[in-house]
Parts: C-alpha cells; sequence; structure tokens
C-alpha cells in the first residue's frame, strides 16, 4: 500500500480536525494514520452469543438478551425516581432500571416489541435486573453492520473530558480503515507465514479492531505479536552481530601460566560442571579477534569470583591487564580480599582502588597502572577517574553492573584506543524473557548450579506469635558456635519510623540475650562506625548483627548460619532471596527464618510461600516478573524498554521464543538482510529503525 498515506497527520482524518489531534497527540502519542491504526483495544466486549433469561449466572457479567419490555412504572426512591421496566423471553422475566434520562425512555420505548438489550447482569432477591442497558429493536439489529466483539480502547480522563469516547474511537477506527482500503503491505516473508500459519498483515490489522469472532481474534493477537518481538529480537541481535564484525577486540590465543598454573595447582575446590562451560564460552569469545560482550549471571554464591579471576589470567597470559569495577566499597574491598586469597602463592600483582584510598597511595597506584607493574586492579566508581590511566587494559569486568550509569561505563571503554573485552556479572537472576528482551544483543552465560558441599538453606515463615520458639533457636545455634543476621526493612519514607523499629527491635534482643555480643548497622550511622561494627562481626566478636537492608550486598561471613527477616512481608522478592543470599555460605546447614504479622496481602502469602518452597533464584525471578511487572523489576531507567504495543514478555514467553529463533535462523543465512525473499522484512525494519520504533536498548 502507499506508504505515505499512513503517513498522513491524524488531523486530516474524517472526524479529528485540529482541537481532537491535539488531544490523540498529547495523550495517546497519535500523530499519524499508522499510529491510529497501531493503537489496539486491551479488551473485547464479545457480543457474538445471546443469553436466555434463565441461563443468566450470578457474575455481573455483561451480556446480550432478546426479548419485549411489557410494563414500564415509576417507583420512587430518596432522591427523585428510578424507572424500572419487565423484559421478559420465553424462559423467564428480569428487570430493567434507569436512575435518569426517563423522558427519552418514556417517549421512544415501544411495549411488545422484540428488542435486543445489552449491559451488566446484577441479581438481587431473587431477581436479575440490568443498569442503563444498551437498547436496539431487533430489526435495526439484523440491519446494521457492527463487530460482533465490540473493541475497549485505553483511555485518559483528559480524552473522555474532551468527548474521545470509546465509541468515537471505534468511529474513526473504521474511518481510517476504510480510507486505507485494508490494503497493508507485508512486512514478514512468505517462509515465516507459511511456517507459523499467520494470517495475512491486512486481516490480522481488520481483526485486532474489529474481529468478527474469538478464533480470527487469536489470530490476529498472535500475528501482531510474534510480529512486534521478532522485529525486535532481529534489531538486538543484528546489533550483537555488526558489533562483532565493526569492533575489533584483542585476540587472546595464549593460555599460559597465569591461568595454568592456578587451575592445577591452586583452585580451592573443583569447579563445578556449569563453571567450567561457562569458562569455555569466555574462552572462545576472547580468542575470537572480536571484543568479547558477554553477560555471566550467576545466583548468589554460585562462584562467579572464581570465574572471572580466571578469565583475567587470560588477559594476563597474553601480556595485558584486567580491572573488575564493583558498584560499592564494600563489594569491592570483599572481591579485592577473595582475589588476593586465591592468588596468595602467585606472582600476581592485585590493587584495589575506591574512593577512601589515600592520596599518597593514589599516586602509587596511578604510576604502577602506566607502568604495568599492576595486573588487576580492583574498585568503584574510581577507576573511572580520568587519572586512572592504564598501560593495555586487555578485560573489563562489571559487577551488578545495572548499578551503573551508561556514560560511567562507556569511560571504561576509552581507556584504550581498542575497547577492552568485556564481561558483566549480576547476582540479581534475570528471567530469560526479560535478558532476552533487555540485554539481547550480549551473549548470555549461566552459573546455574551451586559448589558441591553447600547444603541448600532451609527457609521458613513464621508469624509474630512464635517469637519465644524462635528466640529458643537462635540459643541453640549460637551455643553451637554460630553468628545470627536479624534484618529489618528499610522504607525511605518513613525512616524515623524504621529507625524506631530498628532500635525497639535491637532491644528487645538485648533483653533476650544479655550474655551475647550485638553489633548493630543501619543507614544513618558514619562509615566509620559501620565498617567498626561490621568487622567486629566478621571476626566473630560479635555473635548477633542487628540491621537494615546495608547488608544485602556485600559481606561474606560462612560462620553466619541464621538470617531472620523480621516484617518480611515488607520485602520483594529479589530482595528477600538476596537477604537470604548471606548465609548458607560455609559447610555448615543454614536457615533463614521469614518473620510477618498475621496481616497479608494476597500478593505477600506468595511471595513467602515462593521462598519457602525453592531455593533457585530464577525460579524466584520468574515469581517476582509476574507479580510486579517488568518496568517495575527493572527499575525506572531500564522501564521504557518494555512499553510495547500488543505483546507482554511475561504471557508471551513462548511467542518471544519463537520470534528470537527465527530471527537467529534468518540473520544466519541472511545477516544482512540482502536476499530478494526478505525484502518485506528488510523494509519493514529500515522503516520501524528510522522512526525510532525499535528502542535502542543499552547493555
Amino acid at each position: 500500500m502507499n506508504q505515505n498515506l499512513l503517513q498522513t497527520p491524524i488531523e486530516y482524518l474524517k472526524g479529528v480536525g485540529p482541537n481532537r489531534a491535539e488531544t490523540l497527540k498529547k495523550e495517546l502519542d497519535i500523530r499519524t494514520y499508522r499510529d491510529l491504526i497501531n493503537f489496539f483495544p486491551n479488551r473485547y466486549l464479545d457480543k457474538t452469543g445471546f443469553y436466555k433469561i434463565k441461563d443468566l449466572q450470578q457474575n455481573s457479567s455483561e451480556v446480550q438478551v432478546i426479548g419485549k419490555i411489557v410494563h414500564l412504572k415509576a417507583i420512587e426512591q430518596k432522591r427523585g425516581q428510578r424507572l424500572v421496566a419487565d423484559f421478559i423471553d420465553e424462559t423467564g422475566k428480569m428487570e430493567l432500571v434507569w436512575f435518569r434520562g426517563h423522558k427519552w425512555i418514556r417517549e421512544n420505548i415501544q411495549l411488545n416489541t422484540p428488542y435486543v438489550i445489552f449491559g451488566k447482569s446484577n441479581f438481587f432477591n431473587g431477581t436479575f435486573s440490568m443498569p442503563h442497558p444498551e437498547l436496539e429493536k431487533l430489526e435495526d439489529y439484523k440491519k446494521s453492520l457492527r463487530p460482533a466483539m465490540q473493541p475497549i480502547y485505553p483511555s485518559t480522563e483528559l480524552l473522555q473530558k474532551k468527548g474521545i469516547t470509546n465509541r468515537v474511537i471505534m468511529k474513526l477506527m473504521q474511518e481510517v480503515l476504510q480510507q486505507t482500503g485494508l490494503n497493508f503491505s507485508e512486512s514478514l516473508n512468505a517462509e515465516l507465514i507459511g511456517n507459523l500459519k499467520l494470517i495475512t498483515k491486512s486481516e490480522a490489522l481488520f481483526n485486532i479492531h474489529f474481529p468478527k469472532n474469538q478464533e480470527l481474534l487469536a489470530k490476529a493477537q498472535f500475528r501482531l505479536k510474534f510480529e512486534e518481538l521478532f522485529f525486535i529480537q532481529l534489531q538486538l541481535l543484528r546489533k550483537n552481530i555488526l558489533h562483532k564484525q565493526k569492533i575489533k577486540g584483542f585476540n587472546f590465543d595464549k593460555i599460559g601460566e597465569n591461568f595454568n598454573t592456578f587451575y592445577k595447582q591452586h583452585l580451592p575446590f573443583e569447579l563445578t560442571g556449569a563453571q567450567k562451560n561457562v569458562i569455555k564460552e569466555i574462552r572462545a569469545d576472547l580468542g575470537s579477534g572480536a571484543q568479547m560482550n558477554r553477560l555471566l549471571q550467576g545466583d548468589v554464591g554460585s562462584g562467579k569470583t572464581i570465574v572471572a579471576l580466571m578469565s583475567m589470567f587470560i588477559a594476563l597470559d597474553n601480556g595485558f591487564q584486567a580491572c573488575l569495577m564493583a558498584p560499592t566499597e564494600i563489594l569491592s574491598v570483599q572481591h579485592y580480599n577473595g582475589i588476593i586469597e586465591l592468588c596468595n602463592n602467585l606472582k600476581t600483582s592485585v590493587y584495589i582502588l575506591t574512593g577512601s584510598t589515600k592520596t599518597s597511595r593514589r599516586r602509587e597506584i596511578h604510576q604502577k597502572l602506566e607502568n604495568g607493574q599492576i595486573d588487576i586492579l580492583i574498585g568503584t566508581h574510581a577507576l573511572l577517574e580520568d587519572k586512572v590511566k592504564f598501560k593495555n587494559l586487555g578485560l573489563a569486568i562489571i559487577d551488578e553492573q545495572h548499578r551503573f550509569g551508561v556514560a560511567q561505563r562507556a569511560k571504561l571503554w576509552n581507556k584504550n584506543t581498542t575497547p577492552p573485552h568485556v564481561l558483566v556479572m549480576t547476582a540479581t537472576p534475570i528471567p530469560r524473557t526479560l535478558a532476552m528482551s533487555l540485554y539481547g544483543d550480549l551473549d548470555i552465560s549461566v552459573i546455574d548450579e551451586l559448589p558441591p558441599g553447600r547444603k541448600p538453606i532451609k527457609t521458613v515463615h513464621r508469624f509474630d506469635s512464635n517469637r519465644l520458639k524462635v528466640f529458643r533457636f537462635i540459643k541453640e545455634e549460637i551455643e553451637k558456635g554460630r553468628q545470627i543476621y536479624i534484618v529489618y526493612p528499610l522504607i525511605q519514607e518513613s525512616e524515623k519510623m524504621d529507625y524506631k523499629d530498628l532500635m525497639d527491635g535491637y532491644e528487645s534482643i538485648a533483653r533476650a540475650f544479655p550474655e551475647n555480643q550485638i553489633s548493630i548497622v543501619h543507614g544513618q550511622m558514619k562509615p566509620a562506625d559501620k565498617d567498626y561494627e561490621m568487622d567486629r562481626f566478621v571476626c566473630g566478636e560479635t555473635q548477633i548483627m542487628v540491621a537494615t537492608t546495608v547488608i544485602e550486598v556485600g559481606v561474606n561471613v560462612p560462620n553466619a548460619s541464621v538470617m531472620i527477616i523480621e516484617s518480611a512481608e515488607r520485602f520483594g522478592l529479589s530482595q528477600l532471596h538476596q537477604l537470604r543470599g548471606r548465609v548458607g555460605r560455609g559447610a555448615e546447614q543454614s536457615f533463614c527464618i521469614l518473620m510477618t504479622s498475621h496481616k497479608l496481602s494476597n500478593d505477600s502469602k506468595t511471595r513467602l510461600e515462593t521462598m519457602t518452597s525453592t531455593n533457585d533464584g530464577f525460579e524466584i525471578a520468574e515469581v517476582d516478573l509476574k507479580l510486579r511487572g517488568p518496568g517495575d523489576l527493572m527499575g525506572t531507567q531500564q522501564s521504557g524498554v518494555l512499553t510495547l504495543k500488543i505483546a507482554d514478555i511475561v504471557k508471551d514467553n513462548s511467542i518471544l521464543q519463537t520470534a528470537r529463533n527465527y530471527a537467529n535462523k534468518i540473520l544466519k543465512e541472511d545477516p544482512n538482510l540482502s536476499m530478494e525473499k526478505n525484502t518485506a522484512i528488510k523494509q519493514a525494519y529500515s522503516r520501524l529503525v528510522k522512526n525510532k520504533t525499535i528502542w535502542n536498548y543499552i547493555s
């Protein structure tokens, strides 16, 4: 079809005009004919069937009935009157009720004439009634042309106020579909359409707005959801291919002394199968001649640090330096201590640079880094400063990358003329569907098994009324020489209240355990005091740590075996899972106890049941995605990414998978979409990219 017609500004459509056009732009971002056609209903009123009065159900659903009005009467009530009609069919009787508009009804209703009524049925005192029904004479109904399934479009307060109702949008939609003659050019190739048994683009667009029946609606939805997800995956996968073609990386073809000595002589434990696989994938990337761009996902405690270190050894063996950047000082120090311990008997020089590194030490690090005397530099945002210059940075590892901004990451790339290889790590399991949409242009590795000897953490839910039993259990664990975390929620809006909860909790713990030492840590403390308290707990001087969620990331105390989470109903799933990951780091059995009041919402119950039934972070992330939706899960900086027109990456998981597989297959055969059979795909793709309809994801 003529693409120019679809670009026509919306004000030129019959029934719109400048004022309505302004409102449509402002409220719904509808600027052209194409935008209007791609504005899809979010539900439908099914007017394909008729009910008999005796078959009505007591579920106040919307129904359509054929019958006659046999009697009309006005009934006095506190304010004015209501008008009630007796409506019958051959199976029974119901009432129709009007609270306003009586004059029009009295003047226009014809008794004992067949009518089609449509509306919400209510059941009260043994009788069905329908307030303010839509009414149409049966003979008119049979003559008129209308969708049997009526589309209901998303709306806003302002649209209603300006009189742009659902009926108006329907009229505009009919008008635009008539003008375009329902002749839309195809955007997929014949192979795809045949394999997936898709209806044509024109049929899909007509039936999404005015479906003839449920079956055609389902076919239209599948076709349009598939297409939307297919073009997103096509762009992400193309970005990855182009990245590999364009951005040449250092070719690390040697596996030498650092890697081999560590692997053969200093590995503290046997690697899991998952760790070996991931290292294999990373080795292949580093030796491919293209820049590595890989996301490494692994649950809390799955052994990502060893994988990171062994990847850094490959860089060192090829004469390059490596760095590891973490979002907080606590986490950087923890990585540093872990890596120093692993490199104990090796000649590797490992340094740490954070905001609190003293000036004289900084100067020394800057100098040694430029001379190539430092092999591995670990640190926080401090690594991004302009003064930090590497001799030859070959591999940059970023931990918990979602906490770093885009500009910050770009700074790291620019430390070299040839950008370093990049490995992004996260301990926040991302559901597959979300990973494919957000990080679809990165290669993804997953460590999905825990190191041997780790016992799964036992998680239980206890109500506040069982507190004494919980205290008895804590006593027994302390007597065995174990340490305990007790965590209180932190909700910014009510810092005073949070602080009070924490202090009340601390006092009751101090009373219950007079012979034990207790550390306390919260956000209002000075960093030095916080570190002092943390250190006392790490060294085993204190047996109990009472804290807010500041310990969510980055404290490693293998001797701590119990995590008690107070008011667990106030935490999100991923936070509960992260907190639980603070225990279970030693060989002993660890426990997580979720304390709540008896008043729980349905979502809270689902979260608690999920936590007690599984330790699998990916399973938990899937439940979290269903409860919170993708925008919430990724935080606001990523949420715009997922404003899809018709697909839903949670519910349409399998369509997304299919779309990615087909996009992959097509690009393998035809990376530039230059084959004749892919002309339609290439044209649609170019238009979407040009109109910025496909978002540029940033990973």
